[in-house]
């Protein structure tokens, strides 16, 4: 039997929410609610428009108020009221003058008229931070910065070399050519005096240059990516402050009264250190000294050797903890904040996600960086997530969010995708990421308005868009409701990772790949917040947005810090599970890397399953499950999120050519229904029955296909 919303009562419950989320839409103190069924469904049908799913929209050539409305007109035809503005080539007004911004005015009021919102690009391409040009060219001092090998000089056994450096350089490094061993050579006013010993010898002179990641900028003639556009000093504050009065200071004086209204933020893409040096910026010697307590500067250019000695690699972490640091505050955590003060959200992701060594190493820390964002992001690009292909790195940008009490997650889909997917292909594309927790999507598979040509083409003209464009809509408003319910907690290895252990990443991604295929949910934690935000409270690490971890597992490590081991050692007193999978941590540092205790610890009060495997014995350490299928079926995830008076849980065939029918138990109390996210229909589960605090009920999914289901009261007018 079906029921469906009383269109009188839907209207009024609609109004209100429309009414409240205009009011709170891009709030500098998002929080995560617990609303009741009724006030979800009141908004299912129609979601409020701030949750919808939003085209990244290219300004190519000459984009008039013509082209404006049309293409808003065809968004909105098409189930798409969200547009993320960028600016593109060939404009009639260049990016950041006057002219621009008169444009930008006009589609703001196109989009108010339209009941339309736009998030706005912070950049003039990607990535983020060189202001269309005018870091290079009105503020040099403020450029990029990196430590750089200057010079290699060969120097052969018993002679001496002796050389007066220049003020710029920092460091200096021997390396032996026949075996790749070295020495830390040390300089003292500016002077360097070294006779090598026998071998074949390479002296490495490191010092400070400016130095840029490429850039791809819309007044590059060449459009191509160069660095003929620096990027800013990430690490200082003046820098993105600076940015922000080039950018976001411009557009509030042109739309600032919109801000909050009918623009919901800025959106960031892909500040990263993508070059050929290790990030520096002029106060970093300063800071480390503060932090650590020591001298960094005489094992800076050991980081550049082909083989690091132990000692090498720990100053290297530790370098890699401060200029993290750096990064998180002084470039994310000052525009985040900016935001917040001006009644708008900062969004952003990073680069290669689908790679996290990679990521540790033009990035510093995921975690981090994402911690002062109001919405953390990923980017699936290049077929990463696609069928026959396991990516679960979604689960960054969600977890994230879970940690840090933010709602929602984003990703930017379809960018550069080899195979151009099917309407299908894309939802399932999605779906995959829905059920990991990504709740906002960011549609890239959209070619720009250009010379007054439509930017609408493809599976996004197709019949069957529209209806699906809808089902986007409903999903992430309803996955953006109540608080997340994973009860797991899964260590993530950032810290190994800076001393060289890419292992302790293949092994936690092979654990959360197991984890997921068993319908045990879960969420990486980082260093940072096990020792910070994460709160004891009673048997459970409750994060930021009231989620409570009843267990947490570390994967194969080689250090994890005295703080993190002693709140992990608190959590199995209070009468919960640690469990160790695979080899044991051999350092643990406190205030440094570099002087960590080594050798074995005792963790004797926790868990330890040697080979690493999610065993019969681990299985049953962890929390009682919330989904139980009544046979293993890989295939099927889920995502469950906690309403103040029901569950709600997302279910997920990733399949593209096995149907698959079992039981399921589901924790909850109430009616089991299935909220139809592509129709907005509501209707009750036949043959669901209640068992000891869970639902019993068939569940049946064909390949691709997902399901709502909410156990709890019926909402009270349908």
């Amino acid at each position: 039997m079906k029921y469906y919303f009383n269109f009188i009562t839907l209207v009024f419950f609609l109004s209100l929410v429309l009414i409240q989320s205009k009011s709170e839409a891009g709030s500098p103190n998002q929080e995560i609610t617990s609303p009741s069924v009724d006030e979800v469904a009141a908004a299912f049908s129609s979601p409020p428009v701030e949750y919808g799913m939003t085209f990244y929209w290219g300004w190519d050539g000459n984009v008039t108020k013509e082209v404006i409305a049309r293409d808003m007109d065809a968004f909105k035809a098409r189930n798409v009221r969200v547009v993320t503005l960028e600016p593109g080539y060939g404009m009639s007004s260049p990016y950041l003058s006057p002219g621009w911004f008169e444009s930008v005015k006009l589609a703001v009021e196109l989009a108010r008229q339209r009941d339309m919102r736009v998030w706005l690009v912070d950049e003039g391409k990607y990535p983020s931070g060189f202001a269309g040009g005018k870091f290079s060219a009105e503020r040099p001092d403020l450029r990029m910065q990196a430590l750089v090998v200057a010079d290699r000089i060969t120097v052969s056994s018993g002679e001496t070399l002796s050389r007066k450096l220049p003020p710029e350089t920092v460091s200096a490094i021997a390396v032996n050519k026949a075996d790749d061993s070295n020495q830390m050579l040390t300089i003292e006013d500016a002077q360097l005096n070294w006779t090598a010993p026998e071998g074949d010898w390479q002296v490495l002179l490191v010092e400070h240059q400016f130095r840029t990641s490429q850039t791809r900028a819309v007044n590059n003639p060449s459009r191509g990516k160069d660095t003929s556009n620096s990027l800013c000093d990430y690490l200082d504050p003046e820098a993105t402050t600076q940015f922000i009065e080039f950018v976001h200071e411009q557009y509030k004086k042109y739309v600032g009264s919109e801000f909050g209204r009918t623009i919901l933020g800025f959106r960031g893409d892909e500040p990263d250190y993508s070059i050929r040096g290790i990030p520096w910026t002029p106060k970093i010697f300063d800071e480390f000294q503060k932090q650590k307590g020591y001298d960094v500067r005489p094992y800076a250019a050991g980081f550049f050797a082909p083989r690091l000695t132990d000692e090498q690699k720990r100053a290297k972490a530790d370098y890699w903890d401060v200029w993290s640091d750096l990064f998180s505050k002084n470039y994310f955590g000052v525009q985040a904040k900016w935001c917040a003060q001006n009644n708008l959200q900062y969004l952003v992701h990073l680069n290669k996600e689908d790679n996290m060594p990679k990521l540790v190493e033009g990035e510093g820390d995921f975690f981090k960086d994402m911690r002062h964002v109001q919405m953390p992001g990923v980017d699936a690009i290049w077929n990463q997530i696609w069928p026959g292909q396991v990516t679960d790195y979604p689960k960054y940008a969600s977890s994230a969010a879970h940690l840090f009490g933010k709602p929602r997650a984003f990703t930017e889909s379809f960018a550069a995708y080899r195979t151009q997917p099917t309407v299908q292909q894309a939802k399932w594309v999605l779906d995959y990421q829905f059920v990991r927790g990504i709740n906002m999507v960011e549609v890239m598979f959209v070619p720009a308005s250009s010379n007054g040509k439509t930017g609408l083409s493809g599976w996004l003209m197709s019949e069957q868009f529209p209806d699906v464009a809808a089902y986007i809509n409903r999903t992430s408003y309803i996955l953006s409701q109540g608080r997340p319910a994973a009860q797991i907690a899964l260590y993530h290895p950032t810290t190994s990772m800076w001393l060289g252990d890419d292992e302790a990443n293949t092994s936690v991604l092979a654990i959360a790949k197991s984890l997921l295929e068993r319908q045990r949910d879960f969420d990486f934690v980082d260093e940072e917040a096990l020792c910070s935000i994460l709160k004891l409270e009673g048997p459970a690490l409750t994060n930021l947005s009231g989620q409570q971890y009843r267990a947490v597992i570390i994967p194969p490590v080689t250090a994890i810090s005295k703080t993190a081991v002693e709140r992990l050692h608190q959590f199995v007193n209070a009468g919960r599970k640690v469990i160790f999978a695979g080899r044991t941590p051999s350092l643990i540092p406190d205030k440094t890397f570099l002087n960590a205790a080594e050798g074995p610890v005792d963790l004797s009060w926790a868990l330890l399953e040697p080979s690493g495997e999610l065993t019969d014995r681990v299985i049953e350490a962890l929390p009682q499950p919330d989904v139980l299928l009544n046979e293993p079926c890989p295939d099927i995830k889920y995502t469950h999120r906690k309403l103040r008076d029901a569950d709600l849980y997302f279910f997920f065939n990733e399949s593209t050519s096995d149907k698959h029918t079992c039981t399921a138990f589901l924790a909850g109390k109430g009616q089991a229904q299935i909220w139809d996210a592509m129709t907005g229909r509501i209707e009750t589960i036949d043959g669901a029955a209640s068992e000891n605090g869970f639902v019993r009920l068939p569940l049946e999914l064909e390949p691709y296909e997902t399901r709502f289901v909410f156990i709890g009261p019926l909402p009270s007018d349908i």
